[in-house]
C-alpha cells in the first residue's frame, strides 16, 4: 500500500500556468515582449514559473504566435486561448482544461509581475507542498490573488468565472492560505508601470552590488 501511494505521488504533478493571452491595451504593445534586462517580461515569467514547477505551460492569445517565436525561454507547452477577448477568466479556464489528468493541482502566475523574487515564490511552493488539499495564494490585504496554487478539487468552482474576474472570490471562499509576496503589488500594465518597474530593478541591482563589494571589503580586512 505504501509503495502504491509513493508511486501515485511520484506520478502526480503540479504544473505552473503563465497567463499571457491579453491584448495589453493599456500598454499599446505586447507586454510579454517588453525588455527586462537581457530578457523579455514573458521570459522572466517563465523563469519565475520554473521556481514553482519543472512543468511550465504558457497560455497565449492575442499575440500568439508572435510571443511563441520571440520568447527565448521555452515552456513545456504553449496553450492557445481562442477566446482571449473574454478576459482573464477564459485564459485560466483554458489553461486548467489543457493540463494532464495526472496534475493534482496547478500554480497560476501572470506574465506582468516581474518584481516577484524567486525566494518569495519558493515560500509559496513550500506552503503548497505542506497544504496539499488547500489553495495557497498571494496576500493582497483585502483579498487573495495570484500567484497562487489551485488544487484540482477547486477547478470545477472556477468554471463559472467570466470576464476579467480572477480567482480571488473562489480562493477566499475556500480559505486559501495566504503568503505575502513582495513585488506582487507592482504589475506592469502601462508604460509608466514599465518604467517604474525597471527603475526598481536597477536600484535593487545597485544595492546588491554595493552589498557584495562591502562584504568583500570586510573579508579582505579580516
Amino acid at each position: 500500500m505504501a509503495e502504491q501511494l509513493a508511486a501515485r505521488q511520484k506520478s502526480a504533478s503540479r504544473p505552473a500556468l503563465v497567463l499571457a493571452a491579453g491584448s495589453s491595451s493599456r500598454m499599446g504593445r505586447a507586454k510579454g515582449l517588453l525588455s527586462w534586462g537581457e530578457l523579455t517580461l514573458l521570459d522572466r515569467a517563465v523563469d519565475q514559473a520554473r521556481t514553482l514547477s519543472s512543468e511550465v505551460w504558457v497560455v497565449a492569445g492575442c499575440y500568439y504566435p508572435l510571443l511563441r517565436y520571440r520568447t527565448g525561454r521555452r515552456p513545456t507547452r504553449w496553450v492557445f486561448n481562442p477566446d482571449w477577448r473574454a478576459g482573464l477568466s477564459s485564459s485560466l479556464k483554458t489553461g486548467l482544461a489543457a493540463l494532464p489528468a495526472r496534475a493534482v493541482g496547478a500554480y497560476v502566475l501572470l506574465a506582468d509581475q516581474p518584481l516577484i523574487s524567486p525566494s518569495g515564490l519558493m515560500q509559496l511552493r513550500a506552503a503548497a507542498e505542506r497544504e496539499t488539499d488547500l489553495p495557497v495564494a498571494t496576500d493582497y490585504g483585502d483579498r487573495p490573488g495570484v500567484p497562487a496554487y489551485l488544487p484540482r478539487a477547486l477547478w470545477a468552482q472556477l468554471s463559472d468565472l467570466e470576464g476579467d474576474r480572477g480567482a480571488a472570490g473562489v480562493l477566499a471562499a475556500a480559505g486559501a492560505v495566504r503568503i505575502r509576496l513582495p513585488g506582487a503589488e507592482r504589475d506592469v500594465d502601462t508604460p509608466e508601470d514599465w518604467r517604474e518597474a525597471r527603475q526598481h530593478r536597477e536600484r535593487s541591482m545597485e544595492r546588491s552590488i554595493a552589498l557584495s563589494i562591502a562584504l568583500r571589503s570586510e573579508g579582505g580586512h579580516g
